[in-house]
């Protein structure tokens, strides 16, 4: 098993109460992608403590920026919370681990390990797969490519003119 960082994401927030929440569903989101469900109901609630413990210790008039992060790393989901301002670190989950670290002036994160399930290694979780889909206006264009129809005359005259510059767009 390697300690190597497999799959990442990360997401900034101002830190107001609405971060916890948002926290909560960055992770649901990245854990669903991950194809690691069994986790998310117990990493969301994890990451929305840390995330709160960072919005408790934040400045209101002033409350700065937070880097949620998310990310598999040997065994272990990481989730990691980074701020302008130290915070303490919650309560460890279920057979994980929790702690502060200081990264030098003006940053401190918060961060969580939580074991992957069955003993899995990072590398094991499978990439997210997107397919690419065009926009609705895209295909009907590309289907009328494909049907051999003609192009538009009045683009065709706009695209003309404004390549000849001053030149009138009724001059032949």
């Amino acid at each position: 098993m390697t300690d190597r960082t497999e799959q990442m994401d990360d997401l900034q927030l101002v830190a107001l109460p609405s971060a916890v929440g948002c926290t909560e569903m960055f992770v649901r989101f990245s854990l669903t992608e991950w194809k690691l469900r069994s986790m998310r109901d117990d990493a969301a609630a994890a990451a929305g403590r840390l995330a709160q413990a960072v919005v408790d210790a934040a400045e209101p008039g002033s409350p700065g920026m937070i880097t949620a992060r998310v990310r598999l790393s040997g065994g272990n989901l990481v989730i990691e919370v980074e701020s302008s301002r130290p915070a303490r670190a919650p309560s460890a989950p279920a057979g994980g681990r929790c702690g502060a670290d200081d990264l030098g002036p003006g940053r401190h994160m918060l961060w969580l390990t939580m074991p992957l399930p069955g003993g899995m290694d990072a590398g094991a979780v499978p990439l997210p797969r997107r397919q690419r889909r065009p926009s609705p206006e895209a295909a009907r264009l590309a289907a009328e490519e494909e049907a051999g129809a003609p192009p538009d005359p009045d683009v065709l005259g706009r695209i003309l003119y404004g390549l000849n510059g001053s030149q009138s767009r009724h001059q032949k």
